[in-house]
């Protein structure tokens, strides 16, 4: 015995230094750059969620990726230009952050539109292979692209990748070289959908990030558990729509010996738990009404969720029955929703309408139900004011929502699913379903999906899916698709589409598409599709349609501006006024009395010809369509000194035939007016020309060619000659050939 302790105690240190030394943890850095764009060019449907799914997808990896706020780039919106400028930053962030012992991954989003050759950014492309390449040049250790857009397999197909169900990795902290992940194949179609405010791509993979994909249950979320939660159910939701079944894709090379974690639900505050007994498809939704996960559920396990703190609504679907659960998820905690907890959505409303059941049917004693977590349900509310009303005088415990709520003064409700009126104001601290009418004003804390009417205003701090109708203000803190009309002015701090109406003001901070209509001022700070009409002044960044006031300003303009005013940054389409402005006119012509195109005509002419001496011109214009301003001097023959002026208007058409050669043909009208006399005169000048022009420099050409005349009184009195070419008559109307020769600025 002691001699085999002895032995033992020789061959321990012996084997603890063979032994191998467990590795210390190395450091890691995520960077992500989201980019999300809706519009995709000409000819192509504007998306509604591209910018929603980048931010929603840069949430959650900040919230539960390990992405750090600064480690974080955001490009909206942009061109070919920003996303180069964009991924040159990206990678200067990714550089700066190599270390020696830390590890760096890096991962590009994008959601927008694509086809077969590359991704779609406004009038540009970015082609697969130059993102390619761009992945691969990043510092990284790690990189990650994602891409939710058409034909985005493409991508993928590129060095192999294919259409499968799932993948698995070699894995772990360890892990090095890249993944493709994309939202179809190479020759699907990827799809968006207003029910779920975003891609069924996005939103599924976002869910499954939150937890929805955690099938090991050990608090992480892997690249493969995402991508599998992400295919399975964007492929069972997208089956049976009209463009087909969607089949995401991807090309992995990764080398390690462990998981890549994509989030990590141990690291969040606050956790939302789905009890072992909860099963059936579930629809998380905020206190706004956004639906945040999507999942599943199967009964016997339970199901974290990695969310923000605040109120949430969860509605289940499960054998053929729909129900619902309303919880507060608290900061620094587990939130634990048990299936005791959700009521039928229907059930509650048919059992009040239809009096007590019968007794041996199931029946069970008339209480007020709860419907919601800290909410109490009552069908009517009465009264005067705040805690002077049935909601407060008959013992509830929190919010109260009503179907029917009537107050003389101010009503105070949780949510309302029916119709309320008061000659004060109805204040809602949650959403309402229905009609609201009040004398002075009615407010929404969360989603209006119905009408708010009120002479002096309305608010809502959610999206407003129906309409608004005041005489004072009109306001949605979260746009949405609805209808605006007030006497004073709508307001709407996000993007929204459908009619805005007002005497006073339309406004949208964000893009809008539908119809705007104010006697004052309308205007969109974002891309506008659709139609801006005003008394007063129509102003977009963007705009998609027709703008119709007395001075229409925009940014990128793609249709129509008919106004006295019409200014546009970009134009493509036709500006109809009497002065037109435009910075840089792609396509199209304006149609006006001064037209000034940055990009097009702007000359000077000085020109002598049989009828004046002496002209100077003014012609300015898109290049092929001008409107020129003439004023002139001239003297009959056998006169001393000049005996009449002239100024005249005219509109015309430039047709360059070489570098240097070029015709302008025009018609131009001049009043005749005495030297020294009234300045009403009472001869009309009309001049059809046709202008040869050779361009000696870039800002100096030679013109000259002939005209054809007629001249006439507006008194029916004889035609006195101007030109050496004709005679004087007895009659009101002379005809006669002439020419113009001179030099162009």
């Amino acid at each position: 015995m002691p001699r085999s302790l002895l032995f033992l105690s020789l061959l321990l240190p012996t084997l603890a230094m063979a032994a191998p030394a467990t590795p210390a943890p190395v450091a890691v850095r995520r960077f992500a750059l989201l980019v999300g764009v809706n519009d995709g060019g000409p000819g192509r449907a504007r998306l509604r969620y591209a910018v929603t799914d980048a931010s929603s997808f840069g949430n959650v990896l900040e919230e539960l990726g390990g992405v750090l706020p600064q480690d974080r780039l955001m490009m909206l919106e942009g061109d070919r230009a920003a996303l180069e400028q964009a991924l040159a930053r990206f990678k200067a962030m990714v550089g700066a952050a190599k270390a020696p012992g830390a590890r760096t991954e890096a991962l590009i989003y994008y959601s927008g539109h694509s086809d077969e050759e590359g991704l779609l950014l406004h009038k540009d492309r970015f082609g697969y292979r130059e993102l390619r390449q761009a992945l691969e040049q990043l510092p990284a250790d790690v990189r990650i692209a994602i891409l939710d857009s058409c034909a985005s397999g493409t991508l993928a197909r590129q060095k192999g990748g294919v259409r499968r169900p799932a993948f698995l990795v070699d894995t772990s902290s360890a892990v090095r070289g890249h993944a493709i992940l994309t939202s179809s194949s190479e020759d699907e179609v990827s799809q968006e959908s207003d029910r779920i405010g975003g891609s069924f791509f996005t939103h599924n993979l976002v869910s499954g990030l939150r937890g929805a994909a955690d099938s090991t249950g050990d608090g992480r979320v892997t690249l493969h558990e995402a991508y599998q939660f992400a295919f399975h159910e964007t492929l069972a939701r997208t089956e049976r729509t009209r463009a087909g079944a969607q089949h995401p894709a991807y090309d992995i090379e990764l080398a390690g010996t462990g998981e890549l974690v994509m989030t990590d639900l141990r690291t969040t505050s606050a956790v939302l738990v789905m009890g072992e007994g909860v099963e059936g498809r579930l629809y998380v939704r905020d206190e706004p009404g956004r639906l945040v996960v999507e999942l599943n559920k199967l009964a016997g396990r339970a199901t974290e969720l990695g969310l923000q703190p605040g109120r949430y609504t969860v509605m289940r679907e499960s054998r053929g029955a729909s129900s619902q659960a309303a919880l507060v998820v608290g900061e620094g905690g587990r939130t634990v929703l048990a299936d005791t907890a959700f009521v039928p959505m229907a059930g509650e409303l048919t059992a009040m309408r239809g009096g007590a059941p019968l007794a041996g049917a199931g029946s069970q004693p008339m209480v007020t139900p709860v419907d919601r977590a800290g909410h109490t349900y009552r069908f009517l509310n009465l009264g005067l004011a705040p805690k002077l009303q049935t909601n407060d005088l008959f013992g509830a415990n929190g919010e109260v929502d009503n179907a029917l709520s009537v107050s003389l003064g101010v009503a105070s409700l949780g949510r309302l699913d029916g119709f309320a009126m008061a000659l004060g104001a109805n204040w809602n601290s949650d959403s309402i379903r229905g009609v609201q009418t009040a004398i002075g004003g009615n407010v929404v804390r969360g989603e209006v999906d119905g009408m708010q009417l009120a002479v002096g205003g309305n608010w809502a701090s959610g999206p407003v899916g129906g309409m608004q109708l005041a005489v004072g203000v009109n306001v949605a803190r979260q746009g949405g698709t609805l209808g605006q009309l007030a006497v004073g002015a709508n307001v709407s701090s996000t993007s929204m589409s459908g009619t805005q109406m007002a005497v006073g003001s339309s406004w949208v901070d964000g893009d809008f598409e539908g119809y705007q209509a104010a006697v004052g001022l309308s205007m969109v700070r974002g891309k506008m599709s659709g139609v801006q009409m005003s008394v007063g002044m129509n102003w977009a960044d963007s705009a998609r349609g027709a703008q119709l006031s007395l001075i229409n300003m925009g940014g990128d303009v793609n249709g129509m501006q008919l106004g006295l005013i019409n200014v546009a940054g970009k134009m493509n389409g036709v500006q109809l006024g009497l002065i037109n402005v435009v910075k840089d006119l792609e396509s199209g012509v304006p149609v006006g009395l001064l037209n000034i195109v940055s990009n097009g005509q702007f000359h000077v002419e000085a020109y002598g010809s049989d009828v004046n001496y002496a002209n100077v011109s003014l012609k300015v214009g898109s290049r092929y369509l001008y409107t020129t301003l003439v004023v002139g001097m001239g003297a009959v023959k056998d006169s001393r000194g000049p005996s009449h002026w002239t100024t005249g208007v005219g509109i015309g058409g430039h047709v360059p035939l070489t570098e240097r050669f070029f015709f302008d043909v025009d018609v131009v009208t001049h009043s005749i007016h005495e030297w020294g006399g009234a300045f009403d005169g009472n001869r009309l000048l009309h001049q059809a020309r046709l202008m040869a022009g050779f361009q000696l420099a870039s800002r100096f050409a030679i013109i000259a060619g002939p005209t054809f005349n007629v001249m006439h009184t507006t008194d029916g009195e004889p035609v006195t000659s101007l030109s050496q070419f004709s005679k004087t008559s007895d009659r009101d109307v002379l005809f006669w050939p002439g020419v113009q020769v001179g030099l162009r600025l």
